[in-house]
């Protein structure tokens, strides 16, 4: 197996960084990880809207088209497919198909899983080539009930992988990559939950790192201007200018991150 889904059946887990624009995307790239999501938190958050509602298609379709060329494998983070019918979002994976896309990401958000598992079909049915990675929401919007139903539900519609934010115990997750069965789990690193080691001990074949980028990357712009105000040197590192330019550049020459 080559490719984006490849990816999911190596020796180790897919460790997925989660970038939120070009220079992100090129950074993350530069330090040797094949593959970048995007992260919805941090595309609405730009554009000055909220994550899970539906309101960042044009901006999703945006950055799709800004980083489907580059020479790494793109999974775009697409909410829900900012529908409820399953021929629009089939219409928007058959874009971010044709814009380079390898992988989608589909969220539940606990709505009826008819409707998610038909979604789920209808991109498979339109964008063959594209990786649909199911997400259901039952520990990030829940208790964990009826995870093992609608991962099950998505599997059969056609879901390449199954993505559960938010959990963490291992005996679970242990137990869910057992009802899979070889279907990829995807869980979200959590810096208080198990290590990546642990994680690809359980059965775990993509840990995605969401928004935790774009959170620490913002907290750390805070620290820096705090520090100069309070007369203190910045701590940390940061890419110097040239760096950066040469991330920004479109000919596909001179983007390694150390120059």
């Amino acid at each position: 197996m080559s490719g984006f889904a490849g990816l999911h059946h190596a020796d180790g887990p897919l460790l997925l960084p989660n970038a939120w624009d070009h220079a992100s995307a090129l950074a993350l790239a530069a330090h040797g990880f094949p593959a970048v999501g995007t992260t919805s938190l941090a595309v609405a958050a730009a554009a000055g809207l909220p994550d899970g509602a539906g309101a960042t298609r044009r901006e999703t379709l945006r950055l799709a088209r800004t980083l489907g060329p580059e020479p790494f494998l793109l999974s775009v983070d697409a909410e829900g497919g900012f529908a409820d019918d399953p021929d629009e979002v089939a219409e928007l994976a058959r874009e971010l198909y044709a814009l380079g896309a390898a992988g989608i990401n589909l969220e539940d958000g606990l709505g009826p899983v008819d409707r998610h598992a038909a979604k789920i079909a209808a991109v498979r049915a339109a964008a063959p080539g594209l990786f649909v990675n199911a997400r259901t929401d039952t520990y990030w919007l829940g208790d964990g009930e009826g995870t093992t139903e609608r991962a099950l539900a998505y599997r059969d519609a056609g879901a390449h992988g199954v993505f559960v934010p938010g959990l963490t115990e291992p005996r679970r997750t242990a137990a869910l990559v057992s009802a899979l069965d070889g279907v990829p789990l995807n869980v979200l690193y959590s810096p208080a939950g198990p290590s990546v080691p642990r994680l690809a001990d359980l059965g775990v074949r993509r840990i995605s790192l969401g928004s935790l980028l774009y959170r620490r990357a913002l907290g750390a712009a805070v620290e820096t201007a705090a520090a100069i105000r309070a007369g203190r040197k910045p701590e940390g590192t940061a890419p110097s200018y040239e760096e950066i330019q040469r991330l920004g550049g479109r000919t596909g020459e001179g983007r390694s991150w150390y120059g």
